[in-house]
């Protein structure tokens, strides 16, 4: 059978959910302009990206590796929060919640590194009276690729982690994204690359690379055990942990509702089916009251 269309019969089953979980990928940041990993351009699209995201690139090439993520830095730090992102974080305040799923609990887990979720929440934190529950970020938002804007030293007897949202990171990373941009490298010396503020060694991206574990991959799982409704929304459902967690839902008799713009893997798990533009249709399929 094919998965249903129906707005009002999903609005029917997140009403009656007691645990939501959302699975975001890189098509809810798109709206805002974050390119994917096939859609980065200039110097990128003569590699293939995905083997840069890896412990094996970073002990080659480590500039060429920082210039990757700087030049996806500048892009973050100039991008906005879309109305998708701004959707997924009304649904994880208890005010808001409650007019849709009076009763639901609610974890998001997003494959992004680019922070917009965490900005998006803040925003609409802004707007809330003192008086409503503002439940800790960390209790419901689980970034299991690490974020773009957090960097971790890399000796083994430091492992300082902490989060920099200066742009440039550091001056010896200034202007190479114009450069690459353009499709030429420029090569960067290793004492010009970012350092850890604690030891003075060499700080690598605080981002989950292609064979290392995921961050908090037990609770995400445990998670997906326990949920009755998992909205999955622009993601191909590729990437394994992550590409399990729906079917996960699914075999325990949960809901699933895809959200995307084309047909994905795992569509056929899916209960109902929302194709387009996530920014678009989320908000107007969940028609979270105001």
């Amino acid at each position: 059978m094919d998965p249903s269309t129906d707005a009002a019969a999903f609005r029917d089953a997140l009403s009656r959910s007691k645990h939501i979980l959302v699975l975001s990928g890189a098509g809810l940041s798109a709206a805002s302009g974050i390119p994917t990993f096939r859609d980065a351009g200039g110097l990128w699209r003569t590699h293939d990206v995905r083997t840069l995201a890896t412990p094996q690139a970073w002990g080659e090439n480590q500039f060429r590796v920082w210039q990757f993520y700087h030049y996806r830095r500048e892009i973050a730090i100039k991008a906005r929060p879309n109305a998708a992102h701004t959707a997924i974080s009304q649904l994880s305040i208890p005010a808001f919640r409650a007019k849709v799923a009076p009763s639901a609990e609610f974890t998001h887990i997003t494959q992004n590194i680019d922070g917009l979720s965490t900005r998006a929440y803040n925003d609409v934190l802004s707007a809330l009276p003192e008086t409503e529950s503002r439940p800790p970020l960390d209790s419901f938002l689980f970034e299991m690729h690490g974020r773009l804007f957090d960097v971790e030293c890399t000796a083994h007897d430091c492992k300082h982690r902490e989060t920099i949202t200066t742009s440039p990171i550091c001056p010896g990373l200034a202007g190479t994204e114009s450069l690459v941009e353009a499709g030429t490298e420029r090569v960067v010396r290793r004492a010009d690359l970012p350092r850890c503020s604690q030891c003075g060694q060499l700080a690598r991206p605080g981002v989950v690379w292609f064979g290392e574990k995921p961050h908090r991959i037990r609770d995400i799982m445990a998670l997906a055990e326990r949920a009755d409704l998992c909205i999955v929304v622009g993601t191909s459902s590729i990437v394994r942990p992550a590409s399990r967690i729906a079917g996960i839902v699914k075999r325990n008799g949960g809901k699933v509702a895809v959200f995307n713009v084309d047909r994905s893997n795992h569509d056929d798990e899916a209960d109902f089916l929302f194709l387009g533009p996530c920014e678009v249709l989320l908000p107007q399929v969940l028609n979270i009251p105001i």
